[in-house]
């Protein structure tokens, strides 16, 4: 027998949360196991490069909300923002320009498995007049009604005894030791990115293999875009730094056409920046969108969330709570002497 079909959705769930935050945390490279390096003499700081479940202090925090405060006194004005769907009519018009005509415009490549630069499709979407929509919302949803049909009878990983998707893979650092480890276990990975190039880079790999995985370009934020699986189809949904590059106002519709994938019990795992992380408060003013919610100068944008803010989002979906936690840690730079707090959202939530 597979070794994965004796596992439950939830141990599973757990080994990948496990494999995920060692890979976004170290770059891939070998680490104490989570939890494990605690500073507890201040003259060893230097000594490592990172120390876990660092608490702060009362100073700390109101420090942290001070420098907040300040890089988001001045936000950008509405109707320059790239976000025409989300503007009063009468400043759509004036921004529309401003925004790519290519539907599939690329973002930058992350240069590290952190992924600070994650895809940003929300800059992407025009604004379009009223008959042109109605008719290409009428075309899309015929499209997208003959797309399920057909994925219901037949769809890449169909035999698969455990099927995961990872939203956002970007070029695939989480991807290929996930794609290693389910081999020969009755397994099949799914991984999406808005960038085609991106995937490209994913499906040239040497270790892509389309028996264990499929690779394709998506666009969260189109809510007419078909995945090349049925509904209800999934044990595990990762999306690791990717909700955080979404506009606000449009993070509850995501996740819950996402949540419409995962089968009954399946389990959605996410990772993301925590309010007042480290790269919240060395933003300058004047990169500020709206509220914990910022545009860096490659043009994404990164939101920083509470457990609050995580709960909500998911329950709000029909998603029951397993995990969310503050992973606070104390990231070091031992050649500028540098200490980082750094503040990311670990949770997981299961389908009812």
């Amino acid at each position: 027998m597979h070794k994965l079909r004796s596992l439950s959705v939830a141990t599973l769930a757990e080994v990948l949360s496990g494999l995920l935050t060692r890979l976004k945390s170290t770059g891939g490279r070998p680490a104490a196991p989570l939890g494990s390096r605690i500073l507890t003499n201040h003259d060893d700081i230097f000594k490592h490069n990172m120390w876990d479940h660092v608490q702060w202090t009362e100073e700390d925090k109101e420090n942290a909300r001070q420098k907040a405060e300040e890089n988001s006194s001045v936000q950008i004005p509405l109707k320059e923002q790239e976000f025409p769907e989300l503007l009063p009519s009468d400043a759509k018009s004036q921004a529309t320009n401003r925004c790519p005509d290519d539907q599939q415009a690329e973002y930058p490549l992350p240069s590290g498995s952190d992924r600070e630069t994650r895809q940003h499709s929300c800059h992407t979407h025009h604004h379009r007049n009223t008959d042109s929509s109605h008719r290409q919302e009428s075309c899309q949803g015929a499209a997208l009604e003959k797309n399920e049909a057909a994925i219901q009878t037949s769809f890449p990983g169909q035999h698969a005894s455990f099927r995961i998707l990872e939203v956002g893979c970007g070029v695939g650092n989480s991807v290929f030791p996930i794609v290693n480890s389910i081999k020969e276990t009755g397994a099949f990975l799914y991984c999406c990115d808005f960038s085609s190039r991106a995937i490209q880079l994913v499906k040239d790999h040497p270790d892509y293999d389309d028996s264990v995985c499929h690779a394709f370009v998506h666009d969260i934020c189109e809510e007419m875009a078909s995945f090349p699986f049925p509904p209800q189809s999934l044990d595990v949904i990762m999306a690791v730094f990717v909700l955080s590059s979404i506009h606000p106002e449009r993070m509850q519709g995501v996740v819950n056409r996402l949540s419409t994938y995962l089968k009954q019990g399946g389990t959605f795992l996410f990772r993301d920046y925590g309010r007042y992380d480290f790269s919240q408060l060395r933003f300058k003013k004047g990169r500020c969108l709206s509220e914990n919610f910022y545009t860096r100068g490659d043009g994404t944008c990164v939101y920083f969330f509470t457990k609050e803010e995580v709960h909500d989002l998911f329950s709000k979906a029909g998603l029951e709570e397993i995990q969310n936690l503050e992973d606070r840690r104390l990231q070091v730079n031992r050649g500028k002497k540098v200490v980082m707090q750094r503040v990311w959202m670990q949770s997981k939530y299961r389908k009812l």
